[in-house]
């Protein structure tokens, strides 16, 4: 069980040397991190966060699961950026909701997606969780104002209270307010863990929990993953050896870092590290751009360039080891298609050639690449490997010489938006 890390696509691109020397660096990025004391300390609750989830909070949330469950058919969960990205990659890469059908809104601002969504909740019995630290970020706070006229028409003020769960600040801002006028359950968001990191607070855990999911599988991996990425030596510690790779090859030109998986579920994992890296290094002039494929059906569109274009990128393959269901190939006769070389295996089996192959063919094209892999999917490994990408983004942004956890430049769009409505900022 657990997580491992291959680089042996590296191996015509990096040294042992490149690592030797990066070695003082490293140590001090974790020196500064756990002593608390670099860019960003004040937004380190993410760090230990693992390990301090209470039994009486998981109790809780035993309790508002079950009275979610009992009296809906539908948990809508508004929220955008790091209040929706990590909910809905956990339902995904666990194939669904296992209780409660889980919808999404607050993401994005377009009237045809939340149109669609009011239409499906017609006939459905309907809970919410509204997730917003301050209340006023523009998409989740619409949503949740569009979605509330609804419940009210829908249930009346009376049972409003028993249908809308708030996540947010525990003293301040505009859904602290609407919480305590309505009174609505609230939870709090802690306020040493940024956006991106909150997955594993009640930001995450809250919805989940409704939704039936396994919130204290997933907890239990990212405890594992606390353990084994807390210690100050690369060779036994894989989310360092990721980070100081990952920043050798960016001082190499490696612009682009490409997360490439074949395996759909893995779809939202990559959106949700995409948030987290991209919000996290990219400041002050640096960064490595992050972007996503999904293969094999990427390779029949974005194979070409990978294999031949821009020599700026490189890879990180995010694997599965053992699926949970697997299909058979059968054998045919005529064999027209000539894949009766594979009967008898496994679909997957032929989907682990394509990754080798793709691979061993991107090293030649000049794209080096490094492979995570995940014993299983499952809760348990999901969280291991959520507190993976949070250690080592961190160590990375201080090799950067960045903050990994402010986001400055979010602002400037917001600020031009609220002039350009004639709302105070």
């Amino acid at each position: 069980m657990g997580i491992t890390l291959n680089r042996d696509h590296l191996s015509g691109f990096l040294r042992k040397e490149d690592y030797k020397k990066i070695a003082p660096a490293l140590k001090k990025a974790h020196e500064a991190l756990h002593a608390k004391k670099g860019p960003g300390n004040d937004f380190l609750g993410w760090l230990d966060l693992p390990g301090r989830v209470s039994g009486a909070f998981l109790k809780e949330l035993d309790g508002l699961a079950a009275m979610v469950q009992n009296n809906s058919d539908a948990l809508v969960s508004v929220g955008i950026g790091g209040s929706y990205l990590g909910i809905r990659s956990t339902v995904e890469f666990l194939g669904g909701a296992p209780k409660l059908p889980i919808h999404y809104a607050g993401h994005n601002m377009s009237s045809e997606d939340l149109s669609g969504l009011l239409q499906r909740l017609q006939d459905r019995r309907v809970s919410i969780v509204v997730i917003s630290k301050s209340g006023t970020t523009t998409e989740p706070a619409l949503a949740f104002r569009i979605l509330k006229r609804f419940m009210q028409e829908r249930y009346g003020e009376a049972q409003l209270k028993e249908r809308i769960i708030c996540v947010t600040d525990g003293k301040k801002g505009a859904l602290k307010k609407i919480a305590d006028t309505y009174g609505f359950r609230s939870f709090v968001i802690p306020d040493d863990v940024g956006g991106r990191f909150s997955v594993l607070t009640p930001v995450g855990l809250v919805p989940l929990a409704c939704a039936g999911v396994d919130v204290r599988g997933l907890l239990e991996g990212a405890r594992a993953g606390q353990d084994e990425y807390g210690q100050n030596d690369p060779e036994r510690n894989a989310a360092y050896q990721y980070a100081a790779s990952r920043y050798l090859l960016y001082q190499k030109g490696k612009l682009i870092e490409v997360l490439a998986s074949f395996y759909p579920n893995l779809f939202y994992v990559a959106e949700w590290w995409k948030q987290l890296f991209g919000e996290s290094e990219g400041k002050d002039g640096q960064g490595i751009f992050p972007a996503s494929v999904m293969y094999s059906t990427d390779l029949h569109s974005m194979g070409q360039l990978m294999q031949n274009g821009v020599r700026v990128i490189f890879e990180t393959f995010l694997m599965i080891e053992k699926v949970s269901r697997d299909i058979v190939i059968p054998k045919d006769e005529a064999d027209l298609d000539g894949f009766n070389c594979v009967a008898g295996k496994g679909l997957d089996f032929v989907n682990k050639k394509a990754y080798e192959a793709t691979a061993a063919a991107h090293d030649e094209g000049d794209v080096p690449s490094l492979t995570i892999t995940l014993s299983k999917a499952d809760a348990f490994h999901l969280g291991q490997l959520y507190y993976f990408f949070e250690k080592a983004v961190a160590i990375s942004g201080y090799l950067l010489r960045v903050n990994p956890f402010d986001q400055p430049g979010v602002e400037a769009y917001k600020a031009k938006m609220f002039k350009l409505l004639g709302k105070a900022a």
